[in-house]
């Protein structure tokens, strides 16, 4: 891909609400912009990152037996009616009224649709367990919207849900998203930590929490040495002691902060119980299924990755989640034929070579060039000037420990895929 139909949205300033690091860099790099309060338009490079995160989550859920669907966003409240959720739920929940007075909300979760879907297609235990997810946008009407897309009122997330038979197949499949999650973060290459963690406004008997370590997350976690866990919520109700420090010292757990970037659920038969979900098992008798729902916050990983790669120039993204595998910087191509056609040489061998390029080709100087890529965070820079193309080589730049060595289009091509 060329600039000049890839166009970046680099800038200087960024707004005063953009209080954390990981919203000021993301306004910076031109991934979003700010559609309201607490909504926002994402850009090329924001998206190109966020696909990279989807394409990740999607092999992992498929591996384990997991399919997509995709649910309409707009919900009749007629379901949340029979789960009891829509008096329950709270001021988040977005209702709102049709043409013709129906009463309808804006998913801020799925598991009423889901749940009724799966009860007028499934009726034996033979079909089952079934895992079905989707990744799509979900919207909750946050009262104070805050750092920018980890705290925002519409944002993506990928939901999944399974359904089965008995507790002993929920427990097995609930730990086969556990291991799936945590291979996710882990090829996302990001420093996390599992906990214990409240059900809230979901429901069920268990969960657990997937967090980024980060100091400016929201959440207060105590940990072990092994840095397993649980959340403050539970640890309150656990030593039955409000005081983070009393704790901490009772325990000699440590306290980090974090991102929540995932969540998972065993609901048991909550939803499945109240809408009447019901399968005939191997018994032939007629019982309740038995569900769990598997969270996880794209949008989100996108901030908490920022807040753990940063440094004076801006974003150092991990390789999974980089926008480009490498960046081409001509110098002066616009004035110096040879440049030019070097430069697409180079871009045409990369790829061939099956390497993601983006080849900046914009007339503006080297040294704006090198801060706007810099900035978004491209860590394998290659540089092609006079010399280069005579020479029939490139320049290569590692972003990271700042190395560069001129060397010729195969080695330049061995070492951008690592």
């Amino acid at each position: 891909m060329k600039v000049s139909n890839f166009p970046i949205f680099t800038q200087k300033d960024v707004p005063s609400e953009a209080e954390v690091i990981s919203h000021q860099l993301m306004i910076k790099a031109g991934m979003i912009r700010k559609l309201s309060s607490g909504q926002y338009t994402w850009l090329p490079i924001g998206l190109k990152i966020i696909k990279k995160i989807e394409n990740v989550i999607r092999k992992a859920l498929n591996h384990i037996g997991c399919v997509e669907i995709l649910m309409p966003s707009v919900q009749p409240s007629e379901l949340w009616k029979e789960s009891g959720r829509w008096d329950q739920y709270g001021p988040e929940l977005l209702r709102f009224k049709d043409r013709h007075d129906r009463d309808f909300c804006l998913g801020p979760t799925f598991e009423e649709v889901i749940t009724d879907l799966i009860r007028k297609d499934v009726s034996s235990y033979k079909q089952l367990p079934l895992n079905l997810f989707q990744i799509s946008s979900k919207f909750r009407d946050e009262i104070r919207p805050r750092f920018g897309v980890m705290r925002a009122r519409e944002f993506i997330m990928k939901d999944a849900y399974s359904f089965h038979e008995s507790q002993e197949s929920l427990d097995s499949t609930y730990e086969l998203y556990k291991s799936a999650y945590t291979n996710i973060f882990q090829e996302l290459m990001l420093d996390f930590t599992i906990v214990d963690a409240d059900s809230g406004n979901i429901g069920g008997n268990e969960s657990n929490e997937f967090h980024v370590i980060a100091e400016t997350g929201e959440d207060d976690l105590l940990l072990d040495n092994n840095l397993n866990g649980m959340n403050f919520e539970i640890a309150k109700l656990k030593y039955k002691e409000n005081d983070i420090q009393s704790i901490i010292k009772d325990t000699g757990m440590v306290h980090k902060k974090g991102i929540e970037v995932g969540h998972i659920f065993k609901l048991g038969q909550k939803y499945s119980e109240s809408m009447k979900a019901k399968i005939t098992n191997k018994d032939s008798k007629i019982i309740n299924m038995f569900m769990g729902c598997y969270g996880i916050g794209i949008t989100r990983i996108v901030a908490a990755a920022i807040e753990q790669n940063n440094d004076e120039k801006g974003i150092s993204w991990p390789k999974p989640l980089c926008p480009f595998d490498a960046v081409i910087i001509e110098i002066d191509g616009d004035k110096n034929i040879e440049i030019r056609k070097h430069s697409e040489d180079v871009y045409n061998s990369m790829l061939k070579n099956q390497l993601d390029i983006i080849y900046d080709d914009r007339k503006v100087s080297l040294g704006n060039k090198f801060k706007d890529w810099e900035l978004i965070g491209l860590n394998n820079i290659i540089i092609i000037g006079k010399n280069e193309s005579i020479n029939k080589t490139v320049t290569y730049k590692n972003r990271k420990n700042e190395t560069k060595e001129e060397m010729s289009i195969e080695n330049m091509v061995n070492v951008v895929r690592g």
